[in-house]
Formats: structure tokens, C-alpha cells, sequence
């Protein structure tokens, strides 16, 4: 079964990779310790050296395997070769081309390559170009959203799709609790990965104020308002804030680019501005104007009302889809 775990992980819990940097070495480091993949993410330009060092010191924290996720469409190479050079277990991609050379050459380090999708097409790349597993996102999920298809419908495509090839399918979107990760599991899934309930945890950095939110609010938006001159064609899915409401309507040439400067942050070691309708979640540092920053989640945000180590996310998910599983499905 899933929670038996996956790419050699002890349960198949992914903790998704967390932009711009909310999941740091604290949060991966607990992840992994608690028997799941935790996944930093990489700058989204070229950082190597900065890079290194967040890997070298998730490894201070933990002597689990872990990974690091990268965004492929921004400037990517310098930072791929420094995962590779340190041999992390897992090299998550996203929104751009998962090639074959890419795999290969990961392959060659001894690092497996997980890329996330959001449709049958996409699927069939990334399996004509080696990959170790897939995971699925389906339109529920919080932050950019790649695909537009729902993840009850496009998961056991998925499945089937790819058969009975060993390259385990990870379902993403919507899932925070045992429910979820049993029924991605009826679904064909053998794992889970979870971004917005590890958002809403105490090892994240994500600014208290938006995990506040994450536990207050329970509604969620399909949009495009936040980032658009930095990412384009880049939706997202975000909390239904007082900010979001007043500005969703907004006309389509609006962006951040000619909004005044609401806040600042330090991201991956670098000062930066925050210009209202920017498209970055406010991190532990982030000061101004917190409440009209972009705070991103998932459809199933209205089900979490507290804030947790990720130690116990884990162990609540795995515990609690046993329990489900004992005592609904053991006896048919």
C-alpha cells in the first residue's frame, strides 16, 4: 500500500517543494525525519553556492535523504549542477521541459527525477524521458497550477496511463489529512504530496501572519492577478484574503510592475522589494504591508484549523489512513 513508502522513503508522503523558500532546511529537515520527502526549493535564479549551503545544512539537521525542487522556468543550470554535485536524492521539476538528457545526467549522480504534471500529455513526456516517479497535480492545488484539469478525474488517467511500469504516481492537490491520502490511494496513487498543510506548520517559513490566515479562511480562488510580469501565464490558486476580493477583478495589463512597493523581504539571502500584486508569499522575514501580499493555498485549507509540527503531519497522515483503511475497507 502507499504509506509503505515510495522511492525508497519510508511512507509515501512528499512535502512539496515551497516558494519562494518556505520550506528551508528546518521544514525538510522534519519531514525527513519523521520518515517522508521533504523537498527544498531552489532560488529561482542562479545561485550554486547559496544553493550548496542550504543543502549542507538540511544534512546538519537530518541524515535522511531528502530533495530539492526547481522551477524550470526561470535560470536553472548553474543550480541543477550543484544538486547534482551533491547528490540529494530527488531533483523535483516544474514548468518546463523534463528532458531525457536531464534524467540521464541525474541518473549518472545517483539522483532520481521527479517531475510534476498536469496532464496526460505531460505525462507521456516525462515517461519517454526516464523519470523515477510523477507526481500529479490536480486544479485544487494552492500556488501555480500548471493544469486544468480536477485531480479525481485526471489521477486514474494517470494511473493507467503508465500501467504496470514501476514508476510510482504521487497525487497533489487539495490533499491536507488521512482522508485524502486514502482516497488518492483508492484512486491508483501510491503516494501523497502536500503543500499547504506543511505551509501551515511551525518549521516553515512562512510569515506568521499567513499561517494565521491559512487557518482562519476557508475559500480559495482560481486567478492570475499575482505576478504576472515576473511569471506570466502563470495562474494561481490563492486565499480568498480581504486584499484578493477587493483586487480580483482587476484588468487583465494591471501587474505588480506598476504597483508601489507594500513590504520587504529577505529570499534565499537576497533584499528584496515587494510591489503590491507581486507574485512571492510572504516569508518569516517579510515586513509592510503583510495582509495585501499574495498568500496562495489549496482547496482543502478549510481543513486545517491548526498549527502543527510537521513531525505530527506526517504521522497523523500515515496513522490515520491506516485506521481508515482498518476500519472501512480490511474486511471486503
Amino acid at each position: 500500500m502507499g504509506w509503505r513508502g515510495i522511492l525508497g522513503f519510508e511512507y509515501g508522503i512528499v512535502q512539496a517543494p515551497l516558494g519562494p523558500d518556505i520550506s528551508g532546511p528546518e521544514l525538510v529537515a522534519a519531514v525527513a525525519n519523521a520518515g517522508g520527502l521533504g523537498i527544498l526549493r531552489a532560488p529561482d535564479w542562479e545561485a550554486p553556492d547559496y544553493l550548496r549551503e542550504l543543502i549542507r545544512k538540511t544534512r546538519t539537521l537530518t541524515d535522511k535523504p531528502f530533495g530539492v525542487g526547481v522551477v524550470l522556468a526561470f535560470p536553472h543550470e548553474e543550480n541543477i549542477k550543484a544538486i547534482l554535485n551533491e547528490k540529494v536524492a530527488v531533483l523535483q521539476v516544474y514548468w518546463g521541459e523534463c528532458s531525457k538528457q536531464l534524467v540521464q545526467e541525474s541518473h549518472c549522480a545517483g539522483v532520481k527525477v521527479v517531475p510534476q504534471v498536469g496532464s496526460l500529455e505531460e505525462t507521456r513526456k516525462a515517461l519517454e524521458a526516464g523519470v523515477d516517479a510523477i507526481i500529479v497535480q490536480g486544479r485544487e492545488a494552492g500556488g501555480h497550477v500548471i493544469g486544468q484539469e480536477g485531480l479525481i478525474s485526471l489521477l486514474p488517467r494517470v494511473v493507467d496511463l503508465i500501467g504496470d511500469q514501476d514508476i510510482p504516481v504521487i497525487a497533489a492537490g487539495g490533499i491536507v489529512d488521512a482522508r485524502g491520502y486514502v482516497a488518492a490511494l483508492a484512486l491508483g496513487a501510491q503516494g501523497v504530496c502536500l503543500g499547504t498543510r506543511f505551509v501551515a506548520t511551525l518549521e516553515s517559513c512562512a510569515h506568521p501572519t499567513y499561517k494565521r490566515r491559512l487557518v482562519e479562511l476557508d475559500k480559495t480562488d482560481y486567478t492570475n492577478i499575482f505576478g504576472r510580469s515576473r511569471w506570466p501565464n502563470a495562474p494561481q490558486r490563492a486565499l480568498q484574503t480581504p486584499f484578493f476580493n477587493d483586487w480580483k477583478d482587476i484588468p487583465a495589463y494591471e501587474n505588480e510592475l506598476n504597483q508601489p512597493v507594500i513590504g520587504h523581504s529577505t529570499v534565499h539571502g537576497i533584499e528584496k522589494e515587494i510591489r503590491r500584486l507581486a507574485g512571492p508569499v510572504p516569508n518569516v522575514t517579510a515586513t509592510g504591508d503583510i495582509e495585501s501580499m499574495a498568500m496562495y493555498a489549496g482547496e482543502g485549507v478549510g481543513l486545517i484549523d491548526e498549527i502543527l509540527p510537521a513531525g505530527e503531519v506526517v504521522k497523523r497522515l500515515v496513522d490515520g489512513a491506516l485506521l481508515l483503511i482498518q476500519a472501512h475497507f480490511s474486511g471486503l
